[in-house]
């Protein structure tokens, strides 16, 4: 654990890193206790609000508080607040995140939105695709919540992620500008740094995938540990 002691605090990431298939992995309790305590969660998670991740983490025996979980699911929908206060938001995304999103003043709709949001959404369908593409093609902003296609399962299983819903509406589309909020994007770290309160050079970024984790903590100016 020797990368801990050069830095002023840690982000973790969340699936493949400290959990996998909603159970704790071995070395989870051993990663966060060397941060000595100053961490957060840094995670692409485009289904659940931090609230609920600070549950299931209580749950596992982590404490963590939902003040110190950036998820890329709350990330986006607060980036199209801020941007586009009050816009009309076509979402595919879980039903807590569409609760955060009407919290923050935008309406949902899928009738000429202004942006189409896409998250992981499990009940995502024909219609979904259908809906999102022609909204896109009509003029709406394209907001990718995370480019993953899939992320660790239990068993070694996978489980399909943001990403490969996108692919099937870029395949209707065909390439179409659009905004990738999650990792490898470094805004995501930053913010988390920022909770830290720790500048990026002396923040160290653990997770199992250099591509998202490994590129994104590089782009940011941290540090990157592969776990797993």
């Amino acid at each position: 654990m020797d990368d801990f002691l050069n830095v002023d605090g840690v982000l973790f990431d969340l699936d493949g890193t400290l959990i996998s298939g909603g159970q704790a992995l071995p070395w989870a309790h051993d990663l966060i206790d060397a941060s000595r305590g100053n961490f957060a969660i840094v995670t692409n998670d485009a289904e659940h609000t931090a609230f609920e991740i600070a549950i299931l983490m209580d749950q596992l025996g982590f404490a963590v508080a939902e003040e110190r979980i950036v998820t890329a699911g709350m990330a986006a929908i607060r980036m199209v607040a801020e941007k586009m206060p009050g816009a009309q938001i076509a979402m595919a995304a879980s039903e807590s995140l569409q609760e955060y999103a009407r919290s923050l003043g935008l309406n949902i709709s899928r009738e000429r939105p202004d942006v189409v949001l896409i998250g992981r959404d499990r009940t995502f369908s024909y219609d979904t695709i259908q809906s999102a593409a022609n909204s896109v093609l009509a003029g709406a902003q394209l907001v990718v919540c995370n480019p993953d296609r899939t992320h660790p399962g239990r068993g070694g299983s996978i489980v399909p992620e943001t990403g490969a819903l996108v692919a099937a509406i870029l395949a209707c589309t065909g390439p179409v500008p659009h905004q990738i909020v999650g990792k490898p994007e470094p805004g995501i770290f930053l913010a988390g740094a920022q909770l830290l309160g720790t500048s990026p050079n002396r923040t160290l970024m653990v997770g199992d995938n250099p591509e998202t984790d490994g590129k994104g903590a590089m782009r940011a100016g941290m540090t990157f540990l592969k776990i797993g």
